[in-house]
């Protein structure tokens, strides 16, 4: 078969959110995917990475057990081809109008934002999802949707690519759609080159509804012990295979 190339990315920078209270999963994911030397992708055009700092310095994640290094402020959004917002800090956290405004002015030269869980309300607060599907953490949805009502959120999806903007569901997804976006820029392959070094699928099936929605019958464990002795009890009175079982007394 053979290879199919794809166009060069007219602008390669990544740029990610960074604020106080940071989000570290989330902020790992887009690290991971964009921010490491990946000598195995020759490609001229593989992704820059950059941190802006949303927030006056110094800043510290979630819980305060980490500061972190930045690159930048808001003025490297001016430059970013692709915008990454790695969480926020809750559903209802307030966004600084001047974040709102350097996102909106980015979506306007054509840079393309993406959010990872309740880094959503930042794409609502700076009006970049009106008319647009979008998604968020399955857990939120009910918070979301009562603090902006005009939403279109789709609870059931891993993620949703509205071309310029796309959104994850909660934590994990966000892996989910960074491959999903590597795999639009680069195709199949190289996804699944760094799918591979992460040791993840390079595609889901299925969509976030895969949690149990009720819990396990309480007797399901004492049921199963039972099973798990008897079939233990068997197995004892079988010797080395022969093809038949062994004859007791």
């Amino acid at each position: 078969m053979p290879k199919i190339e794809t166009p060069a990315l007219p602008n390669s920078t990544v740029v990610a959110l960074a604020y106080e209270g940071l989000c570290l999963f989330e902020f790992g994911i887009v690290a991971e995917v964009f921010g490491l030397s990946r000598p195995e992708i020759t490609r001229p055009d593989w992704y820059k990475f950059r941190i802006a700092a949303v927030d006056p310095l110094p800043l510290r994640a979630q819980g305060g057990m980490l500061s972190l290094g930045v690159d930048g402020g808001l003025e490297l959004l001016e430059d970013a081809g692709t915008i990454l917002i790695p969480g926020w800090r809750g559903v209802n956290g307030d966004v600084p109008e001047a974040l709102c405004a350097a996102l909106r002015a980015a979506a306007a030269r054509g840079a393309r934002i993406l959010s990872i869980c309740s880094g959503l309300v930042v794409l609502a607060e700076a009006g970049l999802l009106t008319g647009r599907r979008a998604t968020t953490h399955w857990r939120y949805i009910d918070q979301v949707a009562e603090r902006f009502p005009w939403l279109s959120l789709d609870p059931n999806v891993l993620y949703v690519d509205e071309g310029q903007i796309l959104t994850s569901a909660g934590s994990a997804a966000g892996l989910d759609l960074c491959l999903h976006l590597v795999r639009r820029d680069f195709g199949a392959e190289i996804a699944n080159l760094v799918a591979r070094r992460l040791v993840v699928a390079p595609h889901r099936e299925g969509g976030q509804a895969q949690f149990i929605h009720q819990p396990v019958p309480p007797r399901a464990g004492s049921l199963f012990a039972a099973l798990f002795e008897r079939v233990q009890a068997e197995i004892a009175t079988i010797g080395p295979w022969t093809g038949s079982p062994r004859r007791r007394g």
